[in-house]
């Protein structure tokens, strides 16, 4: 039987006994925030086994789809090492919600497996609870067994550990009996015996687990529990397909049963193709994906896979799995990101990758070729992947492509990195923590590539992650540029107006605020002073404001103070000189601003100060505006940008950091840790990730915590900024998560839309893109509509045909450029032939033919080109050529090979060069000069005459 026939049996069969055949529920858990993913086939009923949830049918069947990847139940690191371990499988399953129990659950378990699928009851053990002294032995499952026909030795008790399953804590539980499998070549053998049953190794497995939900188990006290016996209990079974599979096709391995030896078989052959070159064959012998699908009958000996070695067996076995994986997942709406289980479908996907490329020598994309056969294979099964199966694989492209280039150069590297250790030695954590933080190599694959080369440490990843995250730390502290203070440069004034309290920022809730008392005002020159004119500026400290201080790349608010008397004072800009003074930088435009110089205790005054300052003849109250259309602007370009740091994470890997920002109303610009320029496509991904948050237009959460709860919640901080006591954390849910005290918009579609408009190199290792958000992207949009019209137009063309347009002109241009030179250089040799007499204007120098001419019409390619024209016609000799454009003069001074030692073309042009203002140097043969004197070109030509005759003289 094949594996889909296996699959249709046991379904058939459970309908045949009044079961509702359910549909698979997704991958994603549908609001159970306690899992990962599905990961067992009563995770649909969940709340059918509480009593929460009734259904119109008592019994049913299914099929589920599960993984098992992350948290309590993670098998990724066995995947491809075992014959058994996957991240994805099938659970079969048969449900009672409190119609049969135990009785019936044993007599369909034993019918199915004894009379539909024909197994040898000698090869079979069942394993019962043998009780403690909460819950008694399961005599009533024994005595089921032996009644069906199972003998007596043959069913084993076992303790709580593998005959009593409970959902948690709290909750429904039971017993369980479990049916194992001998899978040896006899059943005599002497390996088939209970010792074995539970044993070490695969000769006896589990195939199939009967769980009787008997009671409920509540906690009385805490720490106490008791169990109350259930009043419907239930019945819950769970059967992996490819182990049922692996018995009925009498193999050794789940990767050997048709469910997934297909994979194995596509991926290898795959491999096998990619290793063929095009200059060897033609593109029509090269295998096509169906092709490679087709004829799987072949001799499991015959098979490609079976001529690998182990490496790639393993990478072979990796990849179907992840495969599997990866189609079901992205089928079900989880798609590849850096949180939570977006994040472990990242890994598995990257970890396929990964194998495909170090071990099978992929080195284009291949993994969507892989998940597009699994589609093929099981799209009749679940109907879902034949729906999705453009989205898996544009998908899967995505990610492959994205992380393509990260992984050719990070894993170069940390091959050096490891050829420069002894393969006994332990590698330092920090180099490794280096290779991530600079090339983006993923630590979930440098613990693979650990793990692969015998470095013991790495095998736990508990410990593993723990080293790692020592050293990552111990790098990044050490990459911080040591703080100078600045408190000695600090004017007194700040030193003295913070000692007395700080500004209180009222900007995240207010743009104006009235009643607002004047602390300080400061000359221009730096002076305390008790008015500032019109026409002045100066510096203002009030004791509250709205306004934000330069701060985190955010600029400082702008806008407009007035007081009561007329005055009108426009904000320039705003900046916090020490940690909680807000100063104001100021032009006073009508009127004359005062301040008492009575001190006020402001932030907390008292009664009796305010009172003194409101009878203070000179006092000055202000009401202050922030201008709120670039405050909006500003909003939008600092949430933008932290989308944008989101979004270069994931398209270029988690090893990017902000390494410096601007956020202005016009523009933001951010600096980030890369080793090479982005693609177009890695902008263009940018971009669109970026939309697409703002087409969400999500809430943005603002959240006040603890630094260290901060950091604990996942928010990213910047390295090399202090943090302390309370801090404010931005959220765009599911997308970023960061740090910062900035003034941010209130839902993402505020945004309007993001442009990047340059990419481009800062220091080594850092990039800086700059961008647009708002009416300033539109604007950018609006030029260039105009700018694409306007060319359209001038070229009499559409814009549909724009682009073709101009690349033939191009053509075009390139070819009567090429056909210009080309006349240019006749014309100069031509006129150079006529201008003497028998067509040879060259001079005889002491017996040497010299010819020296000035070609200003050529440029230094043409001037080349005459040179070797000319030196061919003289034959033997030396040829001076020359040329002015643009205020600067260059020489080329050409020697035939006979004369190279008598006149050296490179001292010749020593001699000319410093004529025309300028140096040169070269060969024998041929020597190169330049100046600035363009004037004496002539000059410089008809002294080479007089300098050559004087070498040949020597």
């Amino acid at each position: 039987m094949t594996g889909n026939e296996i699959r249709e049996k046991f379904l058939q069969y459970f309908e045949r006994h009044g079961h509702t055949r359910v549909r698979s529920s997704p991958l994603l858990p549908a609001n159970d925030p306690t899992l990962l993913f599905t990961n067992a086939g009563m995770n649909q009923f969940k709340d059918v086994f509480l009593g929460i949830e009734k259904r119109d049918y008592v019994r049913a069947c299914s099929s589920q789809k599960c993984l098992r990847a992350g948290g309590k139940h993670n098998d990724l690191d066995e995947v491809g090492k075992t014959a058994r371990h996957q991240t994805f499988f099938e659970m079969l399953g048969n449900f009672s919600f409190g119609d049969y129990f135990k009785e019936d659950a044993i007599k369909f378990a034993w019918d199915l497996l004894v009379n539909e699928y024909k197994l040898d009851p000698a090869r079979m053990w069942f394993s019962v609870y043998e009780g403690d002294d909460e819950v008694g032995p399961d005599e009533d499952a024994e005595k089921f067994w032996a009644q069906v026909g199972a003998p007596k030795e043959r069913i084993l008790r076992f303790g709580r550990k593998d005959n009593f399953w409970q959902m948690g804590e709290t909750g429904p539980c039971g017993p369980c009996s479990e049916i194992h499998y001998y899978m040896g070549p006899d059943p005599s053998d002497a390996e088939n015996c209970a010792a074995n049953v539970n044993g070490p190794g695969d000769t006896i497995t589990e195939i199939w687990n009967l769980v009787f939900m008997q009671f409920e188990r509540n906690e009385v006290e805490p720490g106490k529990y008791t169990l109350t016996p259930l009043p419907a209990p239930s019945v819950d079974t769970g059967m992996g397909l490819e182990r049922l599979t692996v018995v009925l096709q009498g193999v050794k391995s789940n990767y050997e049963t048709d469910l997934l030896s297909n994979v194995v078989e596509f991926t290898a052959r795959l491999s096998q193709q990619s290793e063929q070159r095009p200059a060897d064959i033609s593109e029509t012998t090269l295998l096509s994906e169906r092709s490679l699908a087709e004829d799987w009958n072949t001799r499991e000996e015959d098979k490609a896979w079976q001529h690998f070695d182990e490496q790639k067996k393993f990478a072979c076995r990796v990849i179907a799995d992840h495969a599997r994986a990866t189609a079901f997942s992205i089928a079900d709406g989880i798609l590849p990101a850096n949180e939570g289980r977006n994040y472990v479908l990242r890994k598995i996907m990257r970890r396929a990758i990964y194998q495909g490329r170090h071990a099978l020598g992929f080195d284009g994309l291949f993994f969507h070729k892989v998940t597009n056969f699994v589609v093929d294979q099981m799209g009749e099964a679940y109907p879902e992947l034949e729906a999705h199966r453009d989205f898996i694989d544009k998908m899967v492209k995505v990610e492959e492509e994205r992380f393509g280039s990260t992984l050719t150069i990070g894993l170069q590297k940390l091959d050096e990195l490891f050829g420069r250790h002894p393969t006994d030695g332990m590698i330092p954590a920090i180099e490794l923590a280096r290779v991530y933080d600079t090339f983006g190599v993923p630590r979930d694959l440098i613990r693979v590539s650990l793990i692969e080369r015998g470095q013991v440490w790495a095998q736990d990843e508990q410990t593993f992650n723990e080293l790692f995250d020592d050293a990552l730390r111990r790098l990044q502290q050490a990459g911080v540029a040591a703080r100078k203070s600045e408190s000695a440069k600090l004017s007194p004034i700040y030193q003295e107006s913070v000692a007395e309290g700080t500004t209180v920022f009222t900007g995240y809730e207010d743009t104006r605020i009235e009643g607002v008392q004047i602390v300080e005002l400061i000359s221009n020159d730096g002076r305390q002073v008790s008015e500032l004119r019109a026409g002045e500026e100066g510096e203002i400290i009030l004791d509250r404001t709205p306004f934000y201080a330069e701060s985190g790349g955010q600029v400082g608010d702008t806008g407009v103070l007035t007081t009561a008397r007329g005055a009108i004072i426009s904000v320039l800009d705003t900046f916090a000189p020490v940690p909680g003074l807000i100063v104001h930088r100021v032009r006073v435009d009508r009127g004359t601003v005062t301040h008492s110089p009575l001190p006020v205790e402001f932030n907390q005054p008292t009664a009796k100060s305010i009172e003194r300052a409101m009878n203070n003849p000179i006092a000055e109250v202000v009401t202050a505006e922030v201008d709120v259309e670039k405050r909006d602007a500003t909003r939008r370009n600092h949430t933008a940008t932290h989308l944008a740091h989101a979004a270069l994470r994931e398209v270029l890997g988690g090893h990017v950091k902000q390494a410096g920002s601007v956020v202005a109303p016009n523009y933001l610009r951010f600096d980030f840790n890369h080793f090479q320029p982005m693609t177009a496509d890695e902008i263009k991904e940018v971009e669109r990730l970026v939309n697409e948050q703002i087409l969400r237009n999500v809430k943005v959460d603002t959240d006040v915590m603890p630094v260290e709860e901060a950091m604990k919640s996942g928010a990213m901080a910047l390295f090399g900024e202090k943090y302390s006591g309370m801090m404010r954390v931005l959220t765009v849910p599911g997308f970023s998560k960061e740090l910062c005290g900035g003034t941010h918009v209130r839902a993402t579609g505020d945004i309007g839309v993001f442009k990047i408009t340059s990419d481009e190199s800062i220091a080594s290792g850092v990039r800086r893109i700059r961008a647009v958000t708002g009416v300033d992207a539109y604007e950018r949009f609006r030029e260039d509509e105009e700018i694409i019209s306007d060319v359209a137009s001038s070229l009499r063309t559409s814009r549909a045909e724009l682009t073709s347009v101009i690349e033939k002109l191009q053509d075009e241009l390139k070819k009567a450029r090429r056909e210009t030179d080309e006349l240019k250089l006749k014309l100069a040799s031509g006129a150079i032939s006529m201008s003497a007499s028998n067509g040879d204007e060259a001079r005889d120098v002491a017996g040497v033919r010299v010819l020296a001419k000035e070609a200003s019409g050529l440029d230094a390619a043409g001037m080349r080109q005459l040179s070797d024209t000319l030196l061919d016609r003289i034959k033997s000799g030396v040829v001076v050529i020359g040329r002015a454009n643009d205020g600067k003069v260059s020489l080329i001074v050409r020697t035939s090979d006979d004369l190279t030692r008598r006149v050296p073309a490179g001292q010749v042009i020593k001699e000319l060069a410093p004529i025309i203002g300028g140096k040169g140097g070269g060969k024998a043969d041929m020597a190169e000069g330049g100046g600035s004197q363009p004037e004496k070109l002539s000059e410089a030509l008809e002294a080479s005459y007089g300098v050559i005759e004087k070498m040949l003289a020597n």
